[in-house]
Formats: C-alpha cells, sequence, structure tokens
C-alpha cells in the first residue's frame, strides 16, 4: 500500500489482478451471485451519472463550499457523483471546516504513543481482519491493503472521542469512508462528524442515541404502516431484531453500495432522517410480504428479505422512493419523537436498575 505524506491514499480503485478485475466492482467488492442483473441496470444508471456529473461540475466550479439551498438539496438528492463525493460529504456535514480549523491535530493523534489506551488499540486491532473480507482492499494479501490507515483512523477517532472510544459498526463506516475519500485525514473528520454532530450517541457505551431512533422508527411505523407494526406486536418482536444493524452501520452490508452511497450523500446534506425515510420506505413498499408472516422468526427473516432484489439494486428509482413512499417527515417531528422515546428508555431503565 502506498500513502502519500498528505494522507492521501493511492491505487485504492486498481485492482490486484486480472482474475480481481474480473470479480469485483469499482469499489473492490466482490460480485455476487446474479450481478448480471444489477450490471444492466448500472448500465443505465452510468448515462445518469453521466448528466449528473455534468450539472455538478458546472455548480461546483470553483467552489469548495456547499450552499444550503433547494437546488443543492435537489442535486444531492439525485445523486453526488464519484469525483465529487469526498469535497460535498466534507462541505456540507461541517468536516472540512473542522479540518481546516485544526491543522496538525489528527497526526497528533497518531503520535500519542505513552498516552494510548492499550485497550483500545487490541480491540481496534481484533477487528481489522473482519473488516470487508469481501473486499480486494482490505485483504492483507492486496499490494493495496488498506487495514494499516483503518486502523490508524480508528485509533485517532477513538483517542480523540475516549467516551466513544471503537465500538463494533464503526470499522465498516471507516472503511466505506476511506474507499470513497481515499484520504485518512478526511475519513477522520467525517467520522467526527458523523458520530458527534449527525448520530449523537450511536455509539457511546449505552448505544442510547441507536435504541432512542429504533423506537422512533416503530412510532413513525405505529402511524405510517400501521398494519406492520401490529404484526410487530403480535408476535411479541422488537425492533431492535429487526432495524438494528440498518441503523448502526447505516445501511452498509443491508443495502448495495451504489445505493448506500447515494443514502449517505443526503445523510451528509440533510441529517439523520433520511435514516427513517429509507427504513419506511423499505417497510412499507414490501408491508405485503411481512403481513403474510406467521411467527416471530419467519417475520424477522423477511425483514432481511425486504432489503435485497431489484427495488433496492435501482439505486436511483429506490432513492426517488424514498422523498415520495413515506409521506412527509419533518426534522421537527423526528426531534418530537426522539424526546419521547429517550424518556421513555430512561424510565424504563431506572424501573429495572437495582
Amino acid at each position: 500500500m502506498e500513502t502519500e505524506k498528505n494522507g492521501n491514499i493511492t491505487q485504492v480503485h486498481q485492482n490486484n489482478s486480472t482474475k480481481a478485475k474480473g470479480s469485483v466492482d469499482s469499489y473492490g467488492f466482490e460480485k455476487p451471485d446474479g450481478y448480471e442483473s444489477y450490471e444492466e441496470m448500472m448500465t443505465e444508471y452510468l448515462a445518469v451519472l453521466t448528466r449528473r456529473s455534468a450539472k455538478w461540475s458546472k455548480l461546483m466550479k470553483g467552489k469548495v463550499k456547499v450552499e444550503n439551498n433547494l437546488k443543492v438539496k435537489r442535486y444531492v438528492r439525485k445523486g453526488v457523483p464519484n469525483e465529487h463525493r469526498a469535497q460535498i460529504w466534507m462541505a456540507a456535514s461541517g468536516a472540512q471546516a473542522q479540518m481546516e480549523k485544526n491543522p496538525g491535530y489528527y497526526q497528533s493523534l497518531l503520535g500519542m504513543d505513552q498516552q494510548r489506551d492499550p485497550k483500545l488499540e487490541e480491540t481496534v486491532r481484533t477487528d481489522m481482519h473482519r473488516t470487508f473480507p469481501d473486499n480486494v482492499h482490505f485483504r492483507n494479501s492486496s499490494e493495496t491493503c488498506l487495514q494499516n490507515v483503518l486502523y490508524n483512523v480508528l485509533l485517532a477517532y477513538g483517542c480523540h472521542n475516549p467516551s466513544v472510544g471503537y465500538c463494533q459498526g464503526m470499522n465498516f463506516i471507516a472503511g466505506y469512508l476511506i474507499i470513497i475519500t481515499k484520504n485518512e485525514e478526511k475519513s477522520f473528520w467525517l467520522m467526527d462528524a458523523l458520530i458527534g454532530r449527525i448520530l449523537p450517541d450511536y455509539y457511546t457505551p449505552a448505544m442510547l442515541g441507536l435504541k432512542t431512533d429504533q423506537e422512533v422508527l416503530g412510532e413513525l411505523v405505529r402511524v405510517k404502516v400501521p398494519a406492520v407494526w401490529q404484526a410487530m406486536a403480535q408476535h411479541d418482536v422488537m425492533w431492535t431484531l429487526v432495524v438494528s444493524r440498518w441503523f448502526i452501520c447505516l445501511y452498509i452490508d443491508v443495502l448495495p453500495v451504489e445505493t448506500v452511497l447515494r443514502i449517505w450523500d443526503c445523510l451528509f446534506y440533510e441529517g439523520s432522517k433520511i435514516l427513517f425515510r429509507v427504513a419506511l420506505t423499505l417497510i412499507r413498499h414490501h408491508q405485503a410480504e411481512l403481513l403474510q408472516a406467521t411467527s416471530m422468526p419467519e417475520l424477522c427473516e423477511r425483514f432481511k428479505l425486504i432489503t435485497q432484489g431489484a427495488f433496492t439494486n435501482d439505486c436511483h428509482t429506490f432513492m426517488q422512493e424514498i422523498f415520495k413512499e413515506p409521506g412527509s417527515l419533518s426534522m421537527g417531528t423526528v426531534t418530537k419523537l426522539r424526546e419521547t422515546c429517550r424518556g421513555r428508555i430512561l424510565a424504563e431503565e431506572v424501573s429495572v436498575s437495582p
């Protein structure tokens, strides 16, 4: 693996052999069975990307910041081309501003050898081989192995935010950021934006933010897809059983790569309510299949199945649907539900504590 002094990672998208070129996608992930139909969709989608790229290039010409207006919001919802993704994510999330305010900070975290928590180092190192085993860039045998880069980003973040440290799920998020930005420092500051501002309390030891948002989804389903909410209650299925991975991994390894990246475009620009729009669309669109379940295990299995297939593979159509199918969903509504659900969770924890 080659790393430039400024933290840029070279060769990320270069495959390691003739065999690899035919068996992996443009991000280095192994192509799953049935990939042919996905490639057919991508051929059509590439025409869309080409048009979007030209419009984004015109919009961003000479600019380093992203304005907060309806035009940019519309552009983001229609997809950010890969060549602009790192810049848009950095600008929209506030990560660029934080990086510029703190020059040299990331490198200083990596130099804290004597002040590091040995447990943090051990925990992060343990998860390295578990991170994207189906991606050629994260294998030890790869010339472009990104495990050291991933280790640096996660270790630096654990030192930066000791109240969070490291927990499973963060490795996948950091891995995606590295693949897109090709830059250690930018990946670190995007982690800071996600965990510190966009998804507060998702990755703390108590995971109160994650628990809260799962309950918020339940309340939204109760209003918008009541039949599914009733089925969940009837079969005594807790939301954490079926959607915890959706939220904690931000749909990584749940939905196809291109679809996840389109979701993240909106996540960095619009905030965490996008996670609810995705979940509600999956549930509402597939409510007929979910309602056919006759037991708890069957309902849980159907929740896995609804994330697969043509509907989620066609990222462009899917993203259009998430802004239609769930109906209106304001950040104000989400905030109020979070307050109610958080209070309920805390009250329940107090009542069961010794």
